[in-house]
């Protein structure tokens, strides 16, 4: 029971981590919650700093998701299942204690928690994820589609818990990307300056 605790703090804090909000002040000398959409993940840096920050950024939120999911079992043996811990890992993304409580969409971190337990399950949405991205240029829109694919695959994992966890994430991403739903719904929503309907070709 008390390292089932400890691991859910440490998958919190470790989640908690505030990658964007680092990589822009040390790096770029920017506060990224003031830039852009004000979010502190990985499609608002990639659109405020670039690329290169946005990859670094990335990467930072998969290895807060993954890291803490599989910790407990590696350091405590926990029989917990080990997406318990990435839905808290995932909590703290959005809701990180090291930043006032405003966090990310929870996409990158969520990607993370998936690598660690279903690798090949991750591999089916990423792919799912780059056709909507790149026939929709909406990362949000990609964003939640691969997420609802998720819940809807997690089925034939054959594994309740897991699936019950991948519905509230589901519930949980579509939550903090309910502005960016509307703004679909309506026609406007920022799009990437790549991909079938990219930005770039909207200006010509």
């Amino acid at each position: 029971m008390l390292t089932t605790i400890l691991g859910i703090i440490i998958a919190y804090l470790m989640g908690s981590i505030p990658s964007g909000v680092w990589v822009s002040n040390i790096f770029y000398h920017k506060d990224i919650t003031k830039y852009g959409s004000g979010n502190t993940g990985t499609t608002n840096v990639f659109r405020v700093l670039g690329p290169k920050a946005g990859i670094i950024v990335f990467t930072m939120d998969v290895l807060k998701g993954a890291i803490p999911t599989l910790l407990p079992s590696l350091l405590f043996n926990s029989t917990v299942h080990p997406i318990i811990f990435g839905i808290f890992a995932i909590l703290g993304h959005a809701l990180p204690i090291y930043n006032k409580f405003k966090g990310g969409k929870a996409v990158a971190t969520s990607c993370g928690v998936a690598l660690a337990i279903y690798p090949v399950f991750l591999l089916i949405l990423v792919g799912f994820f780059a056709l909507i991205l790149y026939t929709s240029s909406m990362v949000s829109l990609a964003s939640v589609s691969g997420i609802g694919l998720a819940f809807v695959l997690s089925f034939f994992l054959h594994d309740t818990i897991f699936t019950i966890a991948v519905g509230f994430i589901f519930l949980f991403v579509v939550y903090r990307h309910k502005d960016n739903i509307k703004r679909i719904i309506n026609g406007n929503e920022s799009r990437v300056p790549f991909g079938l309907r990219s930005s770039k070709n909207n200006k010509l």
